[in-house]
């Protein structure tokens, strides 16, 4: 047999008794669609896993019988569920439920010698996702579907049925220890966000100084240091709304063009003169981004024109800290309104106390950065482990019992 590239050498190197054969010798394409009786609508995650879509919280969604359900795959427990414009990023895994997929979608019913988890961890191993990135720029097409006639003659490296089995159960739980780590990152992540986003509306008010506080009235804003006073947002800042400027417009130059999302490119002209501040208008709203030098505010952000004599950083940190969540529930379109905005009550300290407060939030959003880095960096090294820990495995280098038992020890 001619493998192809990426696999090649992983099954050159497999055990003596592990076969390699073509995943149409031991997968049927499923054509079996929904008779009209009403079922979960399934989703495939990123992780393989395939669940009913969710609707708010709910159970998961049901499609009505009246709708184009006919439409819809019907995937079975056991069921290999592919989205073939996604296979490099994850999009395969097999079903543990029954219900309806996609169109976009295949399904495939596996042969009596597969053992479904072994194929799912075997088929998101990195030869396989290395392999999936051939066909991927094998393709003219924009979508960069993986084709049937790809996939299907690909080879499967297939252990012994009791063998694939003992894979599956020592890399699901593995694997499953790994997400429980990862999901204890994710969960430090949120509670550094959460305690920015108490702290941050406090640390503006001068209310963390140490010098006493007095009460606001304002929710989200409960109180501020003794010399401050609330004043609509203008009376600090002067907010303008950026200058649409396409790709085609832009000339090579070293003035960066700051988008809703922050740096997008170069220009050889600034409209707005540094240091500046900038936020976003719409999609990642609240988006906040300092800028050093001269650069060009894009129509989708609004960038601060005027700050009124006051600190440029503690300006900086007093729109990092708005509610923006509840300016969009009063806003009729999706968005921030600079007027509105302009309207805002905030905190106005002396200059003199903008300049610590200022100092005080650099210094704290530092060390939180430095932890955020920290977080980021051991859930990469965490996901590289996984993916090295099932690729050995799937490939026969890494004995499952030997493994388990030095585990164990």
């Amino acid at each position: 047999m001619t493998f192809d590239l990426a696999i090649e050498a992983v099954a050159q190197n497999a055990p003596a008794n592990w076969k390699v054969e073509e995943f149409r010798r031991h997968a049927t394409l499923v054509d079996e669609v929904n008779t009209g009786s009403n079922m979960p609508l399934l989703s495939l995650a990123s992780t393989g896993v395939v669940s009913p879509r969710s609707e708010e919280g709910g159970m998961g969604k049901q499609i009505p019988s009246e709708s184009t359900i006919e439409r819809y795959w019907i995937a079975r427990p056991g069921d290999l569920v592919v989205n073939p414009m996604w296979l490099i990023g994850g999009g395969i895994g097999v079903s543990q439920i029954t219900g309806a997929v996609s169109p976009d979608y295949r399904v495939y019913k596996l042969g009596p010698e597969l053992f479904p988890r072994f194929i799912h961890h075997l088929l998101r191993s990195q030869p396989y996702r290395d392999q999936y990135r051939l066909y991927a720029r094998a393709e003219t097409t924009f979508d960069r579907r993986i084709s049937k006639q790809d996939f299907h003659p690909m080879p499967l490296l297939i252990p012994p049925f009791e063998e694939q089995r003992r894979i599956a159960e020592f890399l699901d739980d593995e694997t499953a220890r790994i997400d429980q780590l990862l999901g204890k990152f994710d969960h430090q992540q949120d509670l550094l966000a959460e305690r920015e986003g108490v702290a941050m509306p406090l640390a503006v008010a001068g209310a963390r100084l140490g010098e006493g506080s007095v009460d606001t009235g304002m929710p989200w804003l409960p109180s501020m240091h003794p010399k401050a006073r609330l004043v609509p947002l203008l009376r600090l800042l002067q907010l303008q709304r950026g200058a649409d400027l396409s790709e085609g417009q832009r000339r090579a130059g070293k003035v960066p063009v700051i988008t809703t999302a922050g740096f997008a490119g170069w220009h050889n002209v600034a409209l707005a003169s540094g240091p500046g501040v900038v936020i976003g208008r719409y999609g990642s709203v609240g988006n906040v981004h300092w800028i050093d030098g001269s650069y060009w505010p894009h129509n989708t952000t609004l960038y601060v024109k005027n700050f009124n004599g006051n600190d440029p950083r503690y300006c900086y940190h007093v729109l990092r800290s708005l509610p923006y969540e509840m300016e969009q529930a009063r806003a009729a379109v999706p968005g921030v309104n600079r007027n509105d905005l302009h309207r805002q009550s905030v905190v106005l300290l002396p200059i003199e106390l903008q300049r610590r407060v200022a100092q005080q939030l650099d210094t704290e959003m530092a060390q939180m950065e430095s932890t955020r880095e920290r977080i980021l960096r051991a859930e990469a090294l965490l996901a590289e482990r996984r993916q090295a820990l099932i690729t050995a495995v799937v490939t026969g280098r890494l004995d499952v019992t030997t493994a388990r038992r030095d585990s164990m020890a």
